[in-house]
């Protein structure tokens, strides 16, 4: 295994899978859409996995068997040819019990991919979808797969290219007019700023806040500076610092009678 590398083979007693766990440059977690994971796993058992609050979109196609999966106070049947894309700072679970399947998946984020999954559901997208052909997924994740393996100086550049294609091969499966909805109202940084003001003396820290008001944490840090001029640590700080020295003025100020 390379340095660079996180490329995990591996056997449980519950799966078999090939996966990559991908660090992304700085540059690329605030500017570019990045990988967090990708892969393939094929159930030895009957399992459910469930997580929440993860800063993360997760894609995956059924190659073979057959699942579930709930989200959003439902649950959807998945059978081989069957696609999902769903945000998951929201709680969700995938399960297979008879008939195990096999899975090709990724994880993935970027500084706009809120606003992008925004669009997804107001033109109607759904958390599963069939396509025509799962070839021109499999083909990316594929892809995805070997950029992340490889020692490219581009590897970065090359990732944001493959998760745009994967992307647009989603959207292409949005359009469903009846399920047409308004996009979710999105926290701006002021509301956030107006929380810090309330909240400075509290120990805060970027992935509370990503969490609580439902922003990536890189494209909140960025939008905040350029809003404000201060990081979100110096404005904690200088609010601190502001009210210490008033509290000073106050201890010194002399009582009239």
């Amino acid at each position: 295994m390379k340095e660079y590398d996180n490329y995990l083979t591996s056997k449980t007693s519950i799966v078999s899978s090939n996966r990559v766990l991908y660090t992304p440059s700085s540059f690329a977690r605030s500017s570019l859409l990045h990988l967090q994971e990708c892969g393939s796993l094929t159930a030895l058992k009957p399992h459910t996995s469930s997580r929440e609050k993860l800063s993360s979109y997760l894609f995956f196609t059924v190659v073979s068997g057959e699942g579930s999966l709930a989200y959003g106070g439902r649950e959807y049947k998945l059978k081989p040819g069957f696609c999902v894309f769903i945000d998951c700072r929201n709680p969700y679970s995938h399960s297979t019990e008879k008939h195990l399947w096999t899975i090709s998946w990724c994880h993935f984020n970027g500084p706009a991919m809120g606003r992008v999954y925004d669009k997804y559901v107001e033109r109607g997208g759904r958390p599963t979808f069939i396509p025509d052909s799962t070839d021109p997924f499999i083909s990316t994740l594929a892809d995805l797969l070997s950029t992340a393996r490889s020692s490219d100086y581009m590897r970065d550049m090359l990732i944001n290219e493959q998760l745009s294609s994967l992307i647009r091969h989603i959207m292409t499966y949005s359009w469903h007019p009846e399920d047409k909805k308004a996009a979710p109202k999105r926290t701006s940084v002021f509301e956030v700023k107006e929380y810090l003001d309330q909240h400075y003396a509290e120990k805060i820290v970027l992935d509370e806040l990503s969490s609580r008001f439902f922003i990536d944490k890189y494209y909140l840090a960025k939008t905040f500076k350029s809003q404000f001029g201060l990081s979100i640590s110096t404005y904690i700080q200088s609010r601190r610092i502001t009210k210490a020295n008033n509290f000073s003025d106050f201890q010194r100020k002399p009582w009239k009678k």
